[in-house]
């Protein structure tokens, strides 16, 4: 082997370790610059975050845009606290200033269909009744979806029994079903879940009357419970009229009703106010129908 093969070797195995060492310093720095960005992100997250390095690195430059990252969110956060204050305001002072006036439409309506009218006189008392009604439920409803919505009203799951939970939406909505002779079937439920007794009761409720008001006389809605591993699920199926497949994404909007239920009493807030108030306790509802062939809305209910 002469000098010049030697020469070459010794190139080789110079650059070799040359290569070598310069990927093991660019692995070290890299590493070092994750750690420092890992530590600007912990202390980010924390509250702690201080810009610390000021020099033309584009590490100084990556603080620099943090902090001021940083300091927009915390504007914006103390404004949106602000916005949420002067809605809880507001929303108080709806409930407060309509509560009174509604109530005593209510009152006199009342009264005077408690004294002999003439005919016309009759209808018009029936009407500002009905109407009183509906603007008191639409207020209602409104302020509790606002209240869900700002944090106002928080609800509290705990573990309770789906039986419970199902005897409650019994008694509320027997009344409605025997106007309409319409037959609800709940199948007995040894089940339970966590919820809010109070706020999921309305939430069944809302479905169920749904159901009640789009189901023809002398039909039938059947409720019963599943048990999963993570979710118990509570089947609510009716014969009713059914949801277009186009309309299924749409109904648990606010204010959303079907051209082919415009004759029919609602507001479009209903489906709504459930889906809010399941949804805040770490639940779910999907629906499943076809038009004419009534429908089936499942509750899912986490378990723990």
């Amino acid at each position: 082997m002469d000098t010049l093969e030697y020469t070459c070797i010794a190139i080789a195995i110079t650059a070799l370790l040359a290569a070598v060492i310069a990927v093991s310093l660019y692995r070290q720095r890299v590493k070092k610059t994750l750690e420092i960005i890992g530590e600007m992100l912990d202390t980010a997250i924390d509250g702690s975050f201080v810009e610390g390095v000021f020099d033309e690195t584009a590490l100084s430059a990556l603080e620099a845009k943090l902090a001021r990252y940083l300091l927009i969110c915390a504007v914006s956060s103390k404004n949106l606290l602000a916005e949420k204050d002067k809605i809880k305001g507001l929303i108080s002072d709806i409930s407060h200033q309509t509560k009174t006036p509604i109530a005593n439409i209510l009152l006199y309506s009342q009264l005077l269909s408690e004294h002999e009218l003439p005919k016309d006189c009759v209808v018009c008392v029936k009407a500002l009744s009905a109407q009183a009604e509906k603007l008191n439920f639409l207020i209602s409803a409104l302020v509790k979806t606002s209240r869900l919505e700002t944090g106002i009203i928080t609800v509290s799951p705990r573990l309770e029994s789906i039986q419970r939970l199902l005897d409650e939406v019994r008694k509320q909505i027997r009344p409605k079903a025997d106007t309409k002779g319409i037959s609800v079937v709940m199948e007995a439920a040894e089940i339970s879940a966590c919820f809010d007794l109070k706020w999921t009761t309305e939430a069944v409720y809302n479905i169920i009357d749904n159901a009640v008001k789009y189901t023809r006389d002398c039909g039938s809605i059947t409720v019963k419970a599943i048990p999963y591993e993570l979710f118990c699920r509570i089947d609510i199926t009716d014969n009713g009229i059914g949801i277009a497949e186009d309309e299924q994404s749409k109904i648990f909007t606010r204010f959303y009703r079907s051209v082919a239920v415009n004759n029919q009493e609602g507001v479009g807030i209903g489906l709504f106010l459930a889906r809010e108030i399941v949804t805040a306790q770490g639940g779910y509802i999907k629906v499943s129908s076809r038009l004419g062939s009534g429908s089936t809305f499942s509750v899912f209910l986490p378990t723990k």
